[in-house]
């Protein structure tokens, strides 16, 4: 699972684990917001309706994209089916690492995801407010043309959501025995980059490659 404010370059990162494999594992990588607004983009223009959707669901769904809202736990059987569609069509199986990027974002979610995913590892983009605005600004995930939603107005608004409802899973997580890695991500931070640092994490080595004190061998 993938965590960090906007701007810290999460899709491109997914995006190179999916490319790259990580710890010698098939990865896919499944971007939340990409899946929903394909979904919205796929309904019918005279129906309204999509091919999973009813009418009211995608006109909801087009709401929430346009509001930057988050899905509530009774909204939760939306995405569920977003993310149940994407492992069907992308061919996932019990040997598939999939990289989670925009679900979940609270802990409701975080609960109710356990039915579909067995969430092994947390990987954590540290980035501050002052660095997430400069990547947004020089595009430095490649993943920002076009992005109405990237005035510094709303990604303060983003950072903020993400601190008050997000970034409280790390420490749900942690307390539930998951793995936590954090990596640092700096202005010019490529996905490569960070790819990198994360592959040399292997489980049970230490960053430098060292064995973990007290993990048993794999």
């Amino acid at each position: 699972m993938l965590l960090g404010p906007t701007g810290a370059g999460k899709t491109p990162l997914g995006e190179t684990i999916e490319a790259r494999g990580l710890w010698g594992m098939r990865c896919l990588h499944f971007d939340f917001g990409a899946n929903l607004r394909a979904v919205v983009a796929e309904h019918d223009a005279e129906s309204e309706r999509g091919p999973f959707f009813a009418a009211e669901e995608i006109a909801f769904l087009h709401d929430v994209l346009e509001s930057g809202a988050l899905l509530e736990d009774e909204h939760f059987p939306l995405a569920e089916r977003i993310l149940r569609r994407f492992l069907d069509v992308r061919g996932a199986n019990e040997g598939t690492c999939v990289v989670l990027n925009g679900l979940p974002r609270h802990v409701g979610q975080a609960r109710a995801i356990e039915r579909l995913l067995d969430v092994r590892t947390v990987v954590v983009l540290d980035c501050s407010e002052a660095t997430v605005l400069g990547r947004i600004e020089g595009n430095v995930g490649g993943d920002r043309q076009s992005r109405a939603d990237d005035d510094p107005a709303s990604v303060r608004r983003k950072i903020e959501l993400f601190r008050k409802r997000t970034e409280p899973l790390v420490d749900d997580y942690r307390q539930r025995g998951i793995r936590i890695e954090h990596l640092a991500v700096g202005p010019e931070t490529t996905a490569e980059e960070a790819w990198r640092a994360l592959d040399a994490r292997a489980p049970g080595l230490s960053p430098n490659g060292v064995p973990r004190s007290g993990d048993a061998e794999a």
